[in-house]
């Protein structure tokens, strides 16, 4: 068994600096100069935003891009409040085109289908999502088309951060999302791109037709963003990139209880069996035995007293490791970060990984109102 363990960390230490890595070998971008040209349609699917669309509202009307340029395709998703007032409000004293379209439920992922609606009804050539609890920066168009005209890619994905106050459940949040993005640009940094957001994302239209949308996964609620990504990585290799950018970072809303939080791990982790990407499955198989292993060290410390050096170093080695890694991803977001405060979180998070992975195992959860249940 000691071996055993000792291997698992170690591939785990070898896994976690590969990424560290390849986060560095991926470049920062910055805007320089150029004259906007590309156009976007921002589509933005809704569920009963009303307490949020305001502020993503007020970041729209901050975004420095010519009007002209882009449109704004607000999907209603079935809202039963007060949102889509709150948008037909806003469009009538914006300076930008704001539209409000209706969603057409057509399989089990109403996300999905509303994206799809939204694009059918885009007058531009490059779509790019958000979500209605996110805030935008206002040169986020701006660097996005800097990037598209430099690069010529054809999927573009962007950095993502959750809000926190300081508290223990929005500062958890905040480090298990830079946790992710810190495997999403590790991984586009080694060239094997595993992981992106839904909320910061662009895409050519012609290009989302051509390797046929959704199609294939419409059938699984979530994964609007990973499944098109990877369907899109196989087909146009170099064409997927990662905008490595301060002034491209959507900020996000945690969730405000556990529970919740939960329920959202689980929306995420359930689709991480039908990925087909060997590092993604290697990662996610790598954090899943780690973790397990350092929740059962305080217990084996107890009962295997002859090797509590070895499980105190080990317990050691992984919580320095991860705080290397995460502590490069703050470099990028700005953020500060507290030792002390990284290490209040990892047993929590060790934690929420076993719980998350046997969940998503159920592959059973309830997200804005609304019950989904596994599918095959």
């Amino acid at each position: 068994m000691i071996w055993a363990v000792s291997i698992l960390f170690a591939l785990y230490a070898l896994c976690l600096g590969a990424l560290f890595y390849g986060f560095w070998r991926l470049p920062n971008f910055s805007a320089e100069g150029l004259a906007p040209q590309t156009r976007f349609s921002v589509v933005v699917p809704f569920r009963n935003e009303a307490e949020n669309l305001p502020a993503l509202l007020k970041t729209i009307e901050n975004l420095t891009y010519p009007s002209e340029l882009f449109e704004v395709n607000f999907v209603n998703d079935a809202s039963e409040d007060t949102s889509e007032a709150i948008i037909s409000a806003a469009m009538e004293s914006s300076k930008f085109s704001l539209k409000i379209l209706q969603n057409k439920r057509i399989s089990n992922a109403p996300k999905k289908d509303a994206i799809s609606e939204a694009i059918k009804n885009s007058k531009f050539e490059w779509i790019v999502t958000t979500d209605a609890d996110c805030v935008l920066p206002k040169y986020w168009l701006k660097t996005l088309d800097a990037y598209i005209q430099k690069n010529n890619p054809t999927m573009v994905c962007g950095p993502v951060i959750y809000e926190s106050n300081g508290s223990f459940i929005e500062n958890f949040q905040q480090m298990d999302g830079l946790s992710l993005q810190a495997a999403t640009l590790g991984s586009f940094g080694l060239g094997s791109p595993m992981l992106c957001n839904g909320a910061n994302l662009a895409y050519q239209k012609d290009v989302f037709i051509a390797v046929g949308g959704f199609s294939g996964n419409e059938h699984l609620a979530s994964g609007d963003d990973i499944f098109l990504m990877d369907k899109w990585n196989k087909a146009f290799p170099k064409q997927v990139q990662f905008l490595k950018s301060k002034e491209a970072i959507v900020s996000t809303k945690p969730q405000t209880t556990w529970k919740n939080v939960v329920d959202q791990r689980i929306r995420w982790a359930s689709k991480t069996s039908r990925l087909k990407n060997p590092l993604s499955l290697l990662v996610a198989m790598l954090v899943f035995l780690a973790n397990v292993s350092f929740l059962a060290f305080p217990v084996l410390m107890i009962l295997d007293t002859q090797n509590l050096g070895f499980y105190l170093l080990l317990t050691a080695v992984k919580i320095m490791v991860d705080y290397v890694v995460m502590q490069q991803n703050f470099s990028l977001f700005g953020n500060k970060f507290s030792f002390w405060k990284f290490l209040g979180q990892t047993y929590v998070y060790a934690l929420m990984v076993l719980i998350v992975t046997l969940g998503s195992f159920r592959g059973h959860y309830s997200w804005k109102g609304r019950t989904f249940k596994k599918q095959c």
